[in-house]
C-alpha cells in the first residue's frame, strides 16, 4: 500500500524555554503493519491501520510521560505531535 508514509525532520521551539513543542515521530509501513518510531521519546508502536497507529502512538506516548517532569525530555508541559 505504502511504501514510506511520512518521515518528519522539523522541530518547533517555544520563545523563552527553548524546549520543544512538537514530538517528532518517523512512521513508515512494514509488511503487515503502520510504525511509529519516536525522535525526541524512546517510544515504538504498530497499528494494522493509520487510525490504530495514531491511538497507540497517543496512549503510548501518554505512558512514556506519565509522572514524568516534560522538561527533563526537553518538551514542553503539552507538546503536540507530528508526523
Amino acid at each position: 500500500m505504502f511504501g514510506l508514509v511520512a518521515f518528519c525532520i522539523f522541530t518547533c521551539y517555544a520563545k523563552d524555554k527553548g524546549m520543544k513543542k512538537i514530538i517528532q515521530v518517523h512512521v513508515y509501513k512494514s509488511d503487515e503493519y503502520f510504525v511509529a518510531e519516536c525522535i525526541d521519546l524512546p517510544v515504538v508502536t504498530q497499528g494494522k491501520t493509520l487510525d490504530d497507529l495514531a491511538e497507540n502512538l497517543k496512549e503510548a506516548i501518554a505512558l512514556q510521560l506519565e509522572g514524568e517532569n516534560p522538561a527533563d525530555f526537553d518538551l514542553v508541559e503539552k507538546p503536540s505531535v507530528l508526523a
